[in-house]
């Protein structure tokens, strides 16, 4: 099976220019790119040709904080409903992000080895799906979902298991990677919609996260850690975790030890929007909607941050239950802070290389041709970036969706 798009202007996930030519696809990988033959626009073979003038290719893009499972804002609804349910409201929400143009996205905190099965086998249209479990949370911690004068138990761990202590830990993380987890997520700080948790102080102990970390390393992964404060990042980062998300607290002295220490950011933008605009038409708990006020602006400072310091800085969204339609929004509120290229190469190759995948990411030989097909120049009009999926065309593994 071939594919070949002529008369493009193609952003290949990093150079500050676009390219002017043809890429040409071949069982799902790219073939050649830049070359303009005469047999590719005649569609020589058989092979399908899309004519691109006026619109740009990209990479497709990856959310590296998306949440399968996320299909409440109350975490007790999620974790009591049946995995059933949960499951096919995922399979709607995986389907929805691919037609916006996510063909990759990494779940930290849900997902299992059977959703993984069914995207693998074709049955539910999806992204690319790299997810890593339940994430880890202590007792009391952000993914602890009770109320503080409640002791209902909300143990189906759809999203996250309660987990304290350094053995129980390792256990947990082992049986993660048995099932084929691609990373391992942890809560390092309390957070906007677990409610009894102060949203700075830092959680688990030094012991227990290197425990995470440790196993995580032996099995060639790394551990993502849910953070906020510079206390809580610094701790994680200090104990071996590698992807700081959300990070919206972060000052510049720890953005230098997440440089030093090789750590990324990925950033969740979307969601502190989402939930200041909407929180209280979808019923958010008025303590969520107080610390995410405390979050909220100083998400895009972080950002800066960590620019400054020379931190990579990937791109997420974090959208739970209805906000999930906002998706293209966080593209919008990071080409804001950072401009289109940066904001572009974040959704694009640091995403990639941040999951360990160079084959995504990057339109250039060898790759997995996952491609995004825009109007115009997101360069020059970012606008595009977010229009309607009207108005955009997504290929994935050379097959073309829409």
């Amino acid at each position: 099976m071939s594919l070949t798009i002529v008369n493009a202007a193609i952003f290949d996930g990093t150079s500050g220019e676009l390219i002017e030519g043809t890429i040409h696809i071949v069982d799902g990988r790219v073939a050649a790119v830049g070359a303009d033959r005469a047999a590719d626009r005649e569609g020589a073979g058989g092979e399908r040709v899309i004519d691109a003038r006026g619109r740009t290719v990209l990479p497709g893009l990856i959310d590296a904080h998306f949440h399968a499972y996320g299909i409440d804002l109350d975490l007790l609804a999620i974790e009591s409903r049946p995995l059933s349910y949960v499951a096919l409201a995922a399979a709607r929400r995986l389907g929805a992000a691919l037609a916006r143009g996510f063909t990759t996205v990494r779940d930290p905190a849900g997902g299992d080895a059977g959703l993984a099965r069914a995207i693998a086998e074709g049955l539910i249209a999806a992204p690319r799906y790299l997810w890593t479990g339940p994430g880890l949370s202590q007792t009391g911690g952000h993914g602890d979902p009770r109320a503080a004068d409640s002791d209902v138990c909300g143990c189906a761990n759809h999203l996250v298991e309660v987990v304290d202590g350094v053995d129980p830990l390792r256990r947990a993380v082992r049986d993660r990677f048995r099932r084929g987890a691609h990373a391992i997520k942890i809560m390092a700080s309390g957070g906007v919609v677990s409610l009894t948790d102060p949203i700075r102080i830092p959680q688990y102990s030094a012991e227990e996260i290197r425990a995470v970390t440790e196993e995580a390393t032996r099995r060639g992964s790394y551990v993502a850690a849910h953070a906020y404060s510079p206390e809580a990042i610094r701790h994680a980062v200090d104990n071996g975790v590698r992807s700081v998300e959300h990070g919206n607290l972060l000052d510049a002295a720890t953005a230098g030890a997440m440089a030093a220490a090789g750590a990324f950011l990925v950033p969740t933008l979307a969601t502190y929007d989402a939930m200041e605009r909407r929180g209280g038409d979808v019923g958010m708990a008025t303590v969520s909607r107080q610390k995410n006020r405390e979050v909220l602006d100083a998400g895009r400072t972080a950002v800066e941050l960590a620019r400054a310091a020379g931190v990579r800085v990937g791109f997420g969204t974090d959208l739970m239950g209805v906000l999930e339609d906002e998706q293209l929004n966080g593209l919008r509120l990071q080409v804001e802070v950072d401009g289109a290229l940066e904001a572009l190469r974040s959704a694009t190759s640091v995403n990639a290389d941040l999951l360990g995948r160079p084959d995504l990411g990057r339109i250039r030989v060898g790759c997995v041709a996952d491609l995004l097909i825009v109007d115009g120049d997101p360069l020059r009009d970012p606008s595009v970036l977010w229009a309607g999926p009207d108005r955009r065309t997504v290929i994935q593994g050379g097959a073309v969706l829409s």
